[in-house]
C-alpha cells in the first residue's frame, strides 16, 4: 500500500500534514466557509430546484466528527484555486482546468505538480475556451498572462520528484517553512523547527526578540521573521 494512503487509513497524518478549515483559511488568507465549500461541496436552490455542487476533490484526510480536515497537498491546491479566483477566473473555468489537469497528470491533486508547472498555461487556455469565458476574460483583463500566475504561485514552493513537498510562506524566504514531514505541517523555523506561533507569542510576552532568541536558541533575525509572518497572518 502507498505510504500516503496507509497514513490516511491509519488516522495518523504523518508526512501528510493536518489542518482544520480555520487553520487552512488563516494560512491562505481566506474564510473557513470558502474552504468548506471548495472541499466539502454545497447546495443551493434555483427556480425551486435544489442543485448540488461537488467539492473540487476529496481531502487527503477523512473528516473527524463531521469536521473537515485537510492535508498539505490540499492546502497547496487550494492556494492555486484562490490565486486563480483572485486573478478573475470563474469557478467554472477553474473546475474545467482542474479536470483537464487531473486527466493529464493522473492524480487528483494536479495543480501542485511539476507537470502542471510546465504545462499549466496550455491546460488553462484549452479549459478557458471550453468553459466559454475566453471572450469575457479577454475584455476584462486584456492580455491575460496565466503562465505568470502559475509561475508566481510556484515561486515559494519546493518540488521533489513530481510534486510540491514544501512551502516557504514568508515571502519565499528560507527561514520559515510549512513541511508535512515536520510538526504535522504547521509553520516552523526551517533550521530549528520551532513553531512560528510560539516565537511570536513569546516575544509578545517577553517584549524582547533577543531574550526569546536566547531562550529558544534561534537567531534573532529568524525570530523577527516569525513575528512578522504571524503579524501578516493576523492582518489579512
Amino acid at each position: 500500500m502507498d505510504a500516503r494512503v496507509s497514513e490516511k487509513v491509519s488516522g495518523f497524518p504523518f508526512g501528510i500534514g493536518a489542518y482544520s478549515a480555520p487553520e487552512a483559511a488563516r494560512l491562505l488568507k481566506t474564510s473557513p466557509a470558502k474552504i468548506r465549500r471548495w472541499l466539502s461541496g454545497y447546495s443551493y436552490r434555483r427556480d425551486g430546484l435544489r442543485r448540488d455542487v461537488p467539492p473540487f476533490w476529496e481531502s487527503e484526510l477523512a473528516e473527524f466528527d463531521e469536521a473537515l480536515e485537510l492535508g498539505f497537498r490540499d492546502l497547496v491546491e487550494l492556494r492555486f484555486v484562490k490565486a486563480f479566483l483572485d486573478a478573475g477566473l470563474g469557478l467554472k473555468t477553474i473546475r474545467t482546468c482542474l479536470a483537464r489537469a487531473q486527466e493529464i497528470v493522473g492524480e487528483t491533486h494536479a495543480f501542485s505538480t511539476r507537470r502542471f508547472r510546465t504545462d499549466g498555461e496550455t491546460i488553462f487556455l484549452k479549459s478557458l475556451r471550453e468553459s466559454g469565458e475566453a471572450e469575457l476574460l479577454d475584455l476584462k483583463k486584456g492580455q491575460y498572462a496565466f503562465g505568470r500566475i502559475v509561475e508566481r504561485t510556484f515561486k515559494d514552493l519546493d518540488l521533489e520528484d513530481e510534486a510540491v513537498v514544501r512551502w516557504r510562506p514568508f515571502h519565499g524566504r528560507d527561514s520559515i517553512v510549512i513541511d508535512p514531514e515536520r510538526s504535522f505541517g504547521k509553520p516552523i523555523t526551517a533550521a530549528s523547527g520551532v513553531p512560528t506561533a510560539a516565537l511570536a507569542d513569546a516575544v509578545e510576552a517577553e517584549g524582547s526578540v533577543k531574550r526569546v532568541a536566547y531562550f529558544f536558541e534561534v537567531a534573532p533575525e529568524i525570530v523577527r521573521d516569525a513575528v512578522r509572518f504571524e503579524q501578516d497572518l493576523k492582518a489579512a
